[in-house]
């Protein structure tokens, strides 16, 4: 999987960098500088191969020379500090878990996206924005795309568009709050949960039918 040339990684931060060379030292990673950074078999989570991408930590090795490790939890902590629901934080994909996947949270914390919650597809090594959606009593972290606070107002916006594309479509769309959420977004461009809300407030109007295999313009809306 390619990634486009890295800029400016700083010490202590994380990246998605493309393996160079494998030689009796070790491996080097393109981090963007003439030199390329080197990474210890000793700092190897796995054998590392060239051409493939992996996740890497930059640090100071003890002569206080850049070095690279793939052994990431030796770096990230489980538990935040600092951090408030809402807040806006830089996201690192890291991997795929039964629950969805784990994200870097700010280079520094574990978080977790979950995948019933995405409306987009993701993929590992990907760096994106993402908001702490909650902060558990174990103080591991719970992360989301969605940027909170989607207010009454913007939920009506939403129920709005849903009107004006089912009377564009003979007053049926094949979206339920079943449907995946790559579908959803496709057509409207929010979450899954945005879209439930919304098909939530129409049908309490009585405005649309729910039905097994979508949503129906209620008769006296049609």
């Amino acid at each position: 999987m390619e990634a486009n040339t890295p800029t400016e990684i700083a010490i202590g931060q994380v990246a998605w960098l493309k393996v160079v060379e494998v030689n009796h030292l070790g491996a080097f990673v393109d981090w963007g500088l003439s030199k390329d950074l080197f990474i210890p078999f000793a700092e190897q989570h796995h054998p590392l191969k060239p051409g493939n991408y992996t996740i890497v930590k930059v640090y100071l090795d003890n002569q206080g020379r850049p070095a690279g490790s793939t052994r990431i939890d030796h770096w990230i902590e489980d538990t935040a500090t600092g951090l408030k629901v809402g807040e806006k934080v830089s996201l690192l994909v890291a991997e795929q878990t039964e629950l969805g996947f784990k994200a870097i949270i700010n280079h520094q914390y574990w978080g977790l996206l979950y995948s019933n919650e995405l409306y987009r597809r993701i993929r590992r090594g990907q760096a994106l924005d993402g908001y702490i959606q909650r902060i558990r009593d174990d103080g591991k972290i719970d992360l989301s795309l969605n940027q909170p606070g989607f207010n009454n107002s913007k939920i009506d916006g939403v129920a709005q568009k849903i009107v004006s594309q089912l009377n564009e479509n003979s007053g049926f769309l094949a979206l339920t709050d079943k449907s995946p959420p790559p579908a959803i977004y496709a057509a409207f461009g929010v979450s899954k949960k945005v879209f439930k809300q919304a098909i939530g407030s129409l049908y309490k109007a009585r405005k649309i039918n729910i039905e097994a295999e979508g949503i129906r313009l209620a008769p006296d809306n049609t």
